[in-house]
């Protein structure tokens, strides 16, 4: 019997491991046990219960006003003892968040092997996105296993001169989101949003989805973006503008300043997974500066502008289900207007298949588990 570890922390990781969590407890020969930091803790809840995932340790290092370094540490601190107990074989950890970057290290330096979901994913910025960048390189540099999700991401993987064990699977986030649209064929109500109007909630009026919370744009580019979309919104009073606003002090302020008061902003709050899905599946098109947007949203063939000045995931701009915008107010305003404007570019961005994979990438990654192990 093997013993699996998988650290998640946030929202994104939960997503991504979710569907690697279900198929491995099938398989025979796999004992499974869940760690939860908590880095953020009302995010990861409003995700695991919806893929039947319970958590077996939860390390509770979620404090109001918690800093980067404060959370390494705890977690650094936290985890040995959960090594203790497990004894695993092999510790997963997803992404580029803090919570990956220390589970990593953890189980680094108490020998335990290492695998890497998503990994290879680079801009080759330190400071875009910081420090997530500097998080994925640096475990990448002390994984045993690396599941990269497209070929891109091999490819930075060896540039790097990491050859060994790299394996391409696509993007567990494509395995979620299919999960999520056949949950919600049979539960339509987890789609309901409270605070939208009934036509915005059934899609009889079009709408554009935001996302904003990075934290290279906080500042002055976050400004930029609100206003961008203040200035889309007085110029298509036709078109409604849904935002989910990120609980985070340095976004609200900005958002709430710019942005309310606006008849077709709808400034609501952090949305659970599958109502967060609903609003993917109905809105006409997508301003992110997000990640996870930029696999997902294509895949349910939605457009999807980046208000970002780079992106590791460069296969959706390729592609062209994505347009890279930056984070200039002219630069927002003029994107948005060609995919309101011009028919012909929203439907060809619409129907480019996904990148992304197929929603076989758990199974992949569990045979590769099981071989390696």
């Amino acid at each position: 019997m093997k013993n699996i570890l998988f650290i998640i922390g946030t929202r994104p990781e939960a997503i991504k491991m979710a569907p690697i969590i279900r198929e491995l407890r099938m398989r025979q020969g796999m004992r499974v046990h869940v760690c939860v930091t908590s880095q953020h803790r009302e995010m990861l809840q409003s995700v695991l219960p919806y893929f039947d995932v319970t958590p077996d340790i939860d390390l509770d290092v979620m404090n109001v006003g918690q800093s980067v370094n404060g959370v390494l540490a705890k977690i650094l601190d936290r985890l040995p003892k959960v090594f203790a107990s497990k004894s695993p074989d092999m510790v997963l950890v997803q992404g580029d968040t803090a919570t990956c970057f220390a589970g990593a290290v953890a189980a680094f330096g108490q020998g335990i092997s290492v695998g890497h979901v998503e990994a290879g994913l680079r801009t080759h910025d330190l400071g875009n996105p910081f420090p997530e960048e500097g998080y994925r390189q640096m475990v990448s540099r002390i994984a045993s296993i690396h599941f990269a999700p497209t070929v891109s991401a091999a490819k930075s993987l060896r540039g790097e001169g990491i050859e060994r064990n790299v394996h391409i699977t696509g993007n567990t986030v494509i395995d979620a989101l299919l999960y999520a649209k056949e949950y919600l064929i049979s539960h339509p109500e987890a789609a309901h949003v409270l605070a939208l109007p009934q036509d915005l909630q059934m899609g009889a009026r079009p709408f554009v989805l935001v996302t904003g919370h990075r934290r290279e744009n906080f500042g002055e580019p976050f400004r930029a973006i609100c206003l961008a979309i203040r200035q889309l919104a007085e110029i298509y009073p036709m078109m409604s503008f849904v935002y989910p606003v990120h609980l985070n002090p340095r976004v609200q302020q900005p958002v709430r300043d710019i942005l309310s008061n606006i008849p077709n902003v709808y400034l609501i709050e952090p949305q659970p997974y599958m109502p967060f899905v609903g609003l993917m599946q109905r809105c006409q098109w997508v301003l992110t500066d997000s990640g996870g947007i930029q696999e997902e949203a294509p895949s349910l063939r939605k457009p999807v502008l980046v208000m970002r000045k780079t992106t590791e995931r460069p296969e959706s701009v390729q592609a062209g289900t994505s347009l890279l915008v930056g984070t200039d107010v002219s630069s927002i305003v003029a994107a948005s207007a060609r995919i309101i404007e011009d028919k012909t570019l929203y439907k060809t961005m619409s129907t480019t298949l996904s990148p992304y994979g197929d929603g076989t990438s758990s199974r992949k990654i569990c045979d590769i588990l099981q071989e390696f192990l």
